[in-house]
């Protein structure tokens, strides 16, 4: 199987848990032999690197570098997540399976490549705008939500890190719950229900 994760950090550059906790799932899914993927951004440290945990990461930076606001950041940011993992794509023969989209940043990368490419992805939500922005219905805020939404409907499958985030999910963005998959972190089965979600995604192809 060959996986492509999205994640806006990812180690050396670590913001907040996420980078962490995408670092081990990324070593995981390596080591039960899936060839796996990172597209992260930097600022300055890109390109393509072969970890020594086996994991692939390809590093990118904004062509351009000033923005008014996260969102043109993100949107421009973008197609430089776009073209590397179609490079991935190309130079893999066309053959991969899946791609899993952590948080909405690199969402918009994710639907082009679907419609583009027809590979499905995943939406595996760390937060949701409404909990980082209680209340707030600004442009900016409905924005970013109208990109969570469009994940959400686009996606072949979601994960929730716990049952109550995917209860919010359903009630907020009436998502079916049945396309929802809970896998929470920090567990000895994380990577054997991940691994089951990618096949149940890829029809169990190897891709």
């Amino acid at each position: 199987m060959r996986v492509i994760i999205f994640s806006w950090e990812y180690p050396p550059r670590v913001v907040g848990h996420l980078a962490e906790d995408i670092s081990t799932l990324s070593t995981q899914l390596a080591k039960h032999g899936v060839e796996t993927y990172v597209v992260t951004y930097h600022d300055y440290l890109t390109g393509a690197t072969n970890e020594p945990s086996g994991v692939n990461t390809i590093r990118v930076t904004n062509p351009v570098r000033t923005h008014i606001g996260v969102l043109t950041w993100v949107l421009t940011l973008n197609q430089e997540v776009e073209r590397a993992a179609a490079n991935i794509y190309y130079q893999a023969k066309k053959h991969v399976g899946v791609i899993d989209v952590y948080d909405w940043h690199f969402i918009p990368a994710a639907v082009t490549l679907k419609n583009a490419l027809a590979v499905p992805f995943i939406f595996s939500v760390e937060s949701l705008e409404d909990h980082r922005s209680p209340g707030a219905n600004s442009p900016f805020n409905m924005a970013i939500k109208s990109i969570e939404w469009l994940g959400f409907y686009e996606a072949a499958r979601v994960t929730a890190k716990s049952e109550w985030m995917r209860d919010e999910i359903v009630r907020i963005y009436k998502v079916p719950g049945e396309k929802i998959t809970v896998v929470p972190p920090n567990t000895d089965s994380r990577v054997q229900n991940v691994l089951k979600l990618y096949a149940a995604v890829t029809g169990g192809t190897q891709d």
